[in-house]
């Protein structure tokens, strides 16, 4: 399980009001809350973000509520990982639980720009630059995350097993 792609970049403390802001919450269609993630920082996101690409940031992403909208945008927006110095912790769960790739890597978060191209080798937790020929070291995700993120998250991996 890989991802390859272009960045999309952020600062520190993105709230989830942020990522998707709370007047967009009536709606749990996945492709609405795409349309709307990051526009009050990224007014051209959801129109420039491409199916595989990357998001990075900086401390504490995703704080604030506890709402599984937050990840559930970024997913359907077509972003393939997200890579940040550290994540509040819901986040972090709402995250692996929907099936989007997260993974914690201060060397990365600093060291990636806009615009590079990165790629993500989760049996390894290799982060690589393309860009500019670097490499940063991420934790691996252990087998059993993998497999719920390569199934779609927590409830598709459920319903895997029940058919």
């Amino acid at each position: 399980m890989n991802a390859h792609g272009f960045v999309h970049k952020y600062g520190d403390h993105v709230d989830t009001d942020v990522i998707i802001p709370a007047r967009y919450l009536a709606t749990q269609d996945p492709r609405e809350l795409a349309a709307h993630c990051m526009e009050d920082i990224d007014k051209e996101f959801p129109a420039k973000v491409k199916d595989g690409d990357i998001m990075v940031a900086g401390v504490n992403f995703g704080c604030g509520s506890s709402r599984e909208h937050a990840p559930i945008a970024i997913k359907a927006s077509g972003i393939s990982c997200v890579i940040a110095k550290n994540f509040a912790r819901i986040f972090y769960r709402n995250s692996i639980n929907i099936g989007l790739a997260i993974l914690e890597c201060p060397a990365a978060s600093e060291g990636i720009d806009a615009g590079d191209e990165v790629a993500v080798d989760f049996d390894t937790g290799v982060i690589t630059n393309v860009t500019k020929n670097e490499t940063y070291q991420a934790e691996p995700f252990p087998p059993f995350i993998k497999d719920m993120i390569a199934k779609g998250g927590l409830m598709a991996s459920l319903k895997a097993k029940e058919a």
